[in-house]
């Protein structure tokens, strides 16, 4: 080999070696895993299949990984207390609201007037008021009455408000926001859980801050109409 040829040969072989060693890698590290990358271990709850429906996974009313990680998505979206992708009560309720929200009154149970209607649905559990076709306030979650102490049904009138009213009746438990619509029934806050699934002693009750959203809505002779009846009682 002459000696031109060889000194080609040798920079060839160097520059072929150069382009084969990897550089050091500048790659920044993989990012964490999201929430909805994690396990989800949570079994399925008694409100399994609506929530498949709900959020448009296969209704066969058993968890899987993705089941519940899109459960555990939609509670942390709403902001439920116990996002652990369990099918509960409370993310039912909470469906329900999403649900009602566009048109709370779609069915036509509670009746139209020019003035101020707070509709109690019994059935669904949840409250709004509309005046005419709109809705002014909800629909929000609700608890009403248990068995043998169900909420009544019919056109009712606010004839009394309490903000800081205490029950005389059952061990001076707080009635926050409490606006009498009928006997000893009230709309009011109830500070507890409210989808412990019981039911109240007849009143209607609302989360606090609802019900202190409420008392700013209503007043002494607005209407209430409630029809229904709540799951779980006789009716």
């Amino acid at each position: 080999m002459r000696p031109n040829s060889l000194i080609g040969a040798v920079v060839a072989t160097a520059a072929t070696a150069l382009l084969c060693t990897a550089a050091p890698s500048t790659a920044a590290p993989a990012a964490p895993a999201s929430a909805d990358d994690t396990a989800c271990t949570a079994p399925a709850g008694p409100y399994q299949r609506q929530l498949e429906k709900h959020l448009g996974r296969p209704v066969d009313g058993r968890q899987s990984m993705a089941d519940c990680r899109a459960i555990r998505s939609f509670q942390t979206a709403h902001v439920r207390p116990h996002a652990d992708g369990r099918a509960d009560l409370g993310t039912y309720r909470t469906v329900l609201v999403v649900e009602a929200t566009p048109d709370p009154n779609a069915a036509k149970h509670c009746p139209v007037e020019s003035s101020r209607v707070t509709c109690v649905d019994m059935d669904r559990q949840l409250l709004w008021v509309q005046k005419g076709k709109r809705v002014v306030f909800g629909p929000a979650p609700i608890r009403t009455g248990r068995d043998a102490q169900e909420t009544r049904p019919g056109w009712h009138s606010v004839y009394w408000r309490n903000r800081d009213h205490v029950s005389t009746i059952y061990d001076n438990a707080p009635m926050p926001y409490a606006q009498f619509f009928d006997g000893g029934q009230a709309l009011h806050g109830h500070p507890g859980d409210l989808y412990d699934g019981g039911g109240s002693a007849g009143c209607v009750n609302l989360t606090v801050d609802d019900a202190a959203a409420l008392w700013d809505l209503l007043a002494v002779d607005d209407r209430v109409y409630v029809w229904g009846v709540k799951p779980g009682t006789a009716g």
